[in-house]
């Protein structure tokens, strides 16, 4: 028993000294997901406190399901949820298919500098600031000046206030949503083209292939797997928006359907008058995750039916 100790231990010593640089070099990352990830995770326990500031997460009353409760006897909860369900869901079906449709055209294309430009300028996007893409939306929809109501009046239709108008938020949110990510979520599909064998477009050369059968019957398979995995993780943000863009987009004409969960913990927490209420909006939160993790681990498995590609 104490040889295979030390036979154990020097195995992974000696195992740790031959990878010490990648050692090194996933430390910071390690560290970072540890102190913003794992470590907050103990501060859900005030989900089922009545927790107060002064008295701390140890000394804060228990009281169980009681925020819970609360929740579901507000009606207005339900409005919440649906309006993120939905705009969370136009997002995933409008923003999911489009890197894969994009990356499939770009590895179409064979003049090389055309290709390394367009992919560059596609990638661009996703790093200006929500509060820039949100100020450069209001410029091109503005209701007097905007690109788009002057190109509508010219053809004899009335002005729209799109950023006014509850009925237009999610169009205006997914479109934004789109622009920015489309290209960096291409990388992903365009890397995983690169892996595939030559030999594979060969053969369906010699059999009389065209370039859309190529692209149907070996790229497409080929990716399948990737395409998986990115649905798995999308499945999982299903019920994640993106605070800044809604906050930068919000006011009291479009809370019809721009007010969502993150919102609306936003403002008990944050737009209190009196103290914040961080029990009701964790309580909140922490239902929000329960959903997104049965998701996840239900497409997880639905994933394994149709592919060998799984997260767990």
């Amino acid at each position: 028993m104490r040889s295979g100790s030390v036979t154990f231990v020097k195995s992974t010593w000696s195992y740790l000294n031959k990878n010490k640089m990648l050692i090194f070099m996933l430390l910071p990352g390690l560290v970072m997901l540890i102190l913003f990830k794992v470590a907050p995770l103990g501060g859900m326990m005030i989900a089922f406190q009545d927790f107060s500031a002064f008295q701390g997460v140890l000394g804060s009353p228990f009281v169980g399901l009681k925020h819970f409760q609360q929740m579901f006897e507000d009606p207005y909860i339900w409005t919440l949820f649906k309006n993120t369900v939905l705009l969370a869901f136009y997002t995933l079906i409008i923003s999911f298919p489009i890197p894969i449709i994009f990356s499939l055209l770009l590895n179409e294309l064979r003049i090389k500098y055309i290709k390394n430009a367009v992919q560059s300028l596609s990638f661009l996007p996703y790093f200006i600031s929500a509060a820039v893409m949100v100020s450069i939306a209001y410029t091109l929809l503005s209701p007097s000046n905007g690109l788009v109501n002057m190109i509508l009046t010219s053809f004899g239709m009335e002005s729209i206030f799109f950023m006014a108008e509850p009925g237009w938020f999610r169009t205006n949110y997914v479109t934004l949503h789109v622009w920015q990510t489309f290209g960096y979520s291409a990388i992903v599909y365009i890397a995983a083209m690169s892996s595939i064998d030559p030999g594979l477009y060969e053969s369906a050369s010699l059999d009389g292939a065209n370039r859309l059968q190529k692209i149907i019957h070996v790229t497409l398979p080929s990716i399948k797997p990737t395409i998986f995995v990115m649905l798995i993780i999308s499945v999982g943000e299903i019920l994640t928006v993106d605070l800044d863009r809604i906050l930068l987009m919000y006011n009291q004409s479009v809370y019809e359907t721009a007010d969502v969960i993150q919102t609306y913990v936003y403002r008990i927490v944050f737009e209190n008058t009196g103290f914040p209420e961080y029990s009701y909006g964790t309580a909140v939160n922490l239902l929000k995750s329960v959903i997104a993790f049965i998701l996840v681990v239900g497409t997880n498995k639905l994933s394994t039916k149709y592919s060998d590609s799984r997260l767990f």
